[in-house]
């Protein structure tokens, strides 16, 4: 899409930039998440990895990968037109990346991807929009993807029931730093969608987004114990929590 004259002087610099302050007004400690994936990368892969980026919407994780290991190699992985969009406008002409565009619960989906293994598969703030059944099916798909060695890292919503006042009150005081934002101009998820709707470029491939997944998918934010014991049931050797915030987890899992 990005090959083509409707395109042409899009600014998709400025779309990455907006789409990452939206994530921020949901996600104020994004960029810790970021970094510490990246050391887990290091930790695990060295500095030239193969990796899968999974559910990859714009691109924010292959632009951080990229700038810090230039000589990675990255597949990007979504079914979103609007967003993915944004991705092939961003880097293209940059024979490091790829797109593929599949639907996560298409159990052939793997069949579209331009290798058979990865050294590392990254994802983050996407895979609560599957429910858990679908989302095991897909933890054992990615645990044959991953190479002997390799490493898949979930940075996500991971609520854990057992702490309903400390929920209540981490989730009340997020709630108040986003209202104190908004007055100060912040965009969110409805406001951001109603941009790419309106313009020229992106709207017809926001059409179908919406088409796709309606407002936001029916999934679910099971607890980090629970993705653990998930992956390590569907062909992961090992698997825990390396980061968290009040909110999220970033869960690691190594073949």
């Amino acid at each position: 899409m990005a090959d083509t004259d409707t395109t042409a002087g899009t600014d998709w610099g400025a779309w990455q930039e907006s789409w990452d302050r939206q994530q921020e007004w949901y996600m104020p400690d994004r960029e810790d998440r970021f970094r510490i994936m990246l050391d887990m990368v290091q930790a695990f892969t060295g500095d030239t990895p193969r990796v899968l980026d999974l559910a990859c919407g714009t691109g924010p994780i292959t632009a951080r990968l990229l700038a810090r290991f230039p000589g990675a190699t990255s597949t990007g992985v979504d079914l979103d037109p609007a967003l993915l969009a944004i991705a092939r406008g961003t880097f293209q002409g940059d024979d490091r990346v790829t797109f593929v565009e599949a639907d996560l619960k298409d159990p052939d989906w793997t069949a579209l991807l331009p290798y058979d293994s990865y050294d590392v598969i990254l994802t983050a703030t996407a895979l609560h929009w599957l429910r858990t059944g679908p989302l095991e099916d897909l933890y054992g798909r990615l645990a044959r993807l991953v190479r002997p060695g390799g490493v898949f890292l979930n940075a996500d919503h991971m609520t854990d029931d057992t702490t309903p006042r400390i929920n209540e009150a981490e989730s009340a005081l997020r709630r108040e730093h986003r209202e104190r934002a908004r007055r100060d101009g912040a965009l969110d998820w409805a406001d951001w969608w109603q941009l790419a709707a309106a313009d020229p470029v992106l709207a017809a491939p926001t059409a179908r987004r919406f088409e796709i997944y309606g407002e936001h998918a029916d999934g679910e934010t099971p607890s980090a114990a629970w993705h653990a014991q998930a992956l390590r049931a569907k062909g992961f050797a090992e698997a825990r929590p390396v980061w968290c915030s009040p909110s999220d987890t970033l869960l690691l899992a190594l073949k």
